[in-house]
């Protein structure tokens, strides 16, 4: 079962260069995951410090591995000190 994960983020003005690196970085990782399908990176036209990112994977299970991957927790844990608080992810289905 193919999965989606819509990622919904908003950074203060002054931090949204650095999110912008930080994701560009986790971009680059998941092009090797296994499972990975694709994924799109939207910045919301009339507020630039917040974004949406939704990711397509093969399934739940590729995505959790992704999700416990060293290398990315490392990312995110800087994305999430820029943001304020922990990055929540919505999972839906196809």
């Amino acid at each position: 079962m193919t999965v989606k994960i819509v990622i919904k983020r908003r950074v203060s003005e002054e931090n949204v260069l650095a999110l912008s690196v930080l994701l560009k970085k986790l971009r680059a990782l998941t092009l090797n995951q296994p499972g990975y399908i694709y994924g799109e990176s939207l910045k919301r036209i009339d507020k630039e410090n917040e974004s949406l990112v939704i990711s397509s994977w093969r399934s739940l299970e590729d995505w959790n591995a992704w999700l416990n991957n060293q290398e990315r927790a490392s990312i995110q844990n800087e994305i999430d000190v820029l943001l304020g608080h922990e990055t929540k992810y919505a999972i839906y289905e196809e």
